[in-house]
């Protein structure tokens, strides 16, 4: 009981033929100069539409996503239980490629384990993060397409879900597994459009998730979330920035000046960097932890991630000036894999 539908820019894409092949649906698109997901997502839609079709849910997928044999299974009963929108386990398909790769699945087992299962345990809104979740049909019908047109789609609907009080679920039942870019260029051009898509659907709807706080409304918890958002790890973040240059500065100036005390800022400094490197790394294994046999890493990669992982956070700092300061930050093409 369930259709599938294949987005594709070209018929000379050989997705084509595998479609026809296979009886899947192909969605041609109209407007290719619209390089978003939300677009892609908005023509399929609207053409489903088009053929009177209505169904109870809509699963959204990447191409290269990959479903465990239970996933719908496991996600109809959250559907029964009324749930507007629900998201699946995302786990890596190729996170043993490289260290990059593995680093940057676990980004989504920060979002997913450590904050989402928590939100979903206190009945608080979850982010969904792209892939392998559902849409209540009626919500689609309402819509008339797929309104999240943002360079982070699935934040923005994130933020609509929170602000209408749509109910969402984190099913980590439903294992679904994703590819992820495995050279280190890539992943900053990845980052640098999260970063920019983030800020950008906040300018939508910060305001609007102030105006809605109120201590009566049973979701109150997740708009006060998403109104505060990342702001105070931006602050602690600015702040050891900050601290960080000055130890910099006062090291440089005394070395200029030939003063004996520019080796006693050089060894704050290298204190400092360890300090941050050692943090960085026990959250690397609080998440190891926590994902324990259910990520899809092997032994030695871990072990890699454990040590690269805290190098690989602190470069958001670099994508994070590069997304906020270039004028304009377009949806590129993200290389995965072979």
């Amino acid at each position: 009981m369930k259709d599938v539908y294949v987005i594709i820019e070209t018929k000379e894409d050989e997705t084509f033929n595998i479609c026809k092949k296979y009886n899947a649906t192909v969605v041609l698109r109209k407007h290719v100069e619209k390089q978003r997901k939300g677009y892609a997502l908005d023509e399929a839609v609207k053409f489903i539409l088009k053929k009177n079709k209505k169904y109870d849910a809509y699963f959204i997928f990447d191409a290269d996503n990959i479903l465990d044999k239970d996933y719908l299974k496991n996600m109809i009963p959250i559907f029964d239980k009324g749930y507007d929108l629900a998201s699946g386990y995302r786990n890596c398909k190729n996170g043993n490629t490289s260290s990059i790769a593995a680093c940057s699945s676990l980004t989504f087992s920060l979002v997913n384990t450590v904050f989402n299962d928590k939100k979903n345990k206190e009945s608080r809104n979850i982010t969904f993060s792209g892939t392998g979740f559902y849409i209540r049909g009626e919500l689609i019908n309402k819509w008339r397409g797929y309104p999240f047109h943002s360079l982070t789609e699935d934040y923005e609907l994130s933020s609509y879900a929170t602000l209408n009080n749509l109910t969402t679920y984190y099913n980590t039942k439903s294992i679904f597994y994703d590819e992820q870019p495995v050279k280190y260029k890539d992943t900053i051009n990845q980052r640098v459009r999260w970063i920019r898509g983030y800020f950008d659907v906040r300018k939508i709807y910060n305001k609007k998730m102030f105006i809605a706080l109120n201590k009566n409304d049973p979701n109150n918890a997740s708009k006060i979330d998403e109104a505060i958002g990342i702001v105070p790890y931006i602050f602690m973040i600015l702040g050891l920035v900050i601290w960080f240059l000055s130890l910099l500065i006062f090291m440089l100036y005394n070395f200029f000046n030939k003063n004996i005390l520019w080796k006693r800022y050089f060894l704050k400094i290298l204190f400092f960097i360890a300090t941050v490197y050692v943090m960085l790394m026990i959250m690397t294994l609080v998440i190891l932890v926590l994902e324990r046999n259910k990520i899809n890493l092997n032994s030695k990669t871990k072990i890699k991630a454990f040590f690269i992982n805290p190098i690989f956070m602190v470069s958001y700092i670099p994508c994070a000036i590069i997304a906020l300061t270039k004028k304009n930050v377009k949806w590129t093409k993200i290389k995965h894999g072979k």
